[in-house]
């Protein structure tokens, strides 16, 4: 059994580290691609919004923060920055991973922009008190041992009237409940030798390598309560394929597709305002 209770949040992070470094985030659609190419880069953002989560631009509203300082906490392979980028913000990416910072910088190179980058832990931001006017981290803080104080430390470094906008795993969801908990616990008699945590650590973040990170998920409410520092906070669900609700995803009006993936998907996405005090 994996005994991930033993283990300490420094364990934790190192495990992130090789997963991401093994496993550069978005890379898996870029395959056959040279490492670091334009196409290579072209492959992963095309997979992330036509593909995987087509529902993204329109949610995160890239465009929505020009003129403004924005760092985004677990940036990978810089998909998303470029994004905030493109649209005229003054980014900033930290990620934990050194490959990763290292591929997100080429990626900036590549398309001729500009972004500052460094390594660095979420749960101790290495910036003064206020340092920026907008904190993004996409499927990140979910993987730190304390997410709760990572989210302080956003609360931080965000100006006063701030906007932090973070994606966390939904626990509510159909993939926690039927591919996770029935398919891989119940039917494959997982749950007789892993608890939920080390479930998610074997088939949420798998790889090339079996490093086995820090994976969890979050109710609603939970989610609510870790942003109470902050004035205002609006919770959204997202994130549901097709291929998910096999064999009957083909067959669902489009609809009712929505319905499900804005009720009952993979990804809860917090947008939360500091006080402008």
């Amino acid at each position: 059994m994996n005994n991930s209770a033993a283990l300490s949040g420094d364990d934790f992070k190192q495990r992130s580290r090789d997963q991401w470094s093994a496993n550069p985030c978005g890379a898996i659609a870029a395959d056959g691609f040279e490492p670091g190419s334009r196409e290579y880069f072209d492959a992963i953002e095309n997979y992330r919004y036509e593909v995987y989560a087509p529902w993204m631009k329109r949610v995160i509203g890239f465009d929505g923060f020009r003129g403004k300082d924005l760092l985004e906490i677990g940036c990978g392979t810089g998909t998303d920055l470029l994004q905030f980028a493109r649209a005229g913000a003054r980014v900033t990416g930290l990620d934990l991973t050194p490959r990763s910072v290292e591929i997100a910088a080429r990626r900036f190179e590549v398309h001729g922009l500009e972004g500052k980058f460094g390594i660095g832990d979420a749960e101790n931001l290495a910036f003064p008190d206020a340092s920026f006017d907008a904190v993004y981290s996409f499927g990140v803080l979910h993987h730190t041992p304390e997410t709760g104080r990572a989210v302080s430390e956003i609360h931080r470094v965000l100006r006063p009237g701030g906007q932090a906008l973070v994606m966390l795993y939904h626990r509510q969801s159909l993939h926690y409940w039927g591919g996770l908990v029935l398919k891989h616990g119940v039917l494959r008699g997982e749950l007789l030798r892993y608890n939920l945590r080390e479930i998610m650590s074997r088939h949420v973040e798998y790889g090339a390598v079996e490093t086995l990170p820090l994976v969890k998920a979050y109710t609603w409410a939970e989610a609510r309560r870790m942003f109470h520092e902050f004035a205002s906070c609006e919770i959204s669900v997202n994130q549901l394929t097709r291929s998910e609700l096999r064999p009957f995803g083909r067959l669902l009006p489009e609809r009712l597709f929505q319905w499900l993936a804005e009720g009952f998907g993979w990804n809860l996405v917090i947008r939360a305002a500091k006080s402008s005090r």
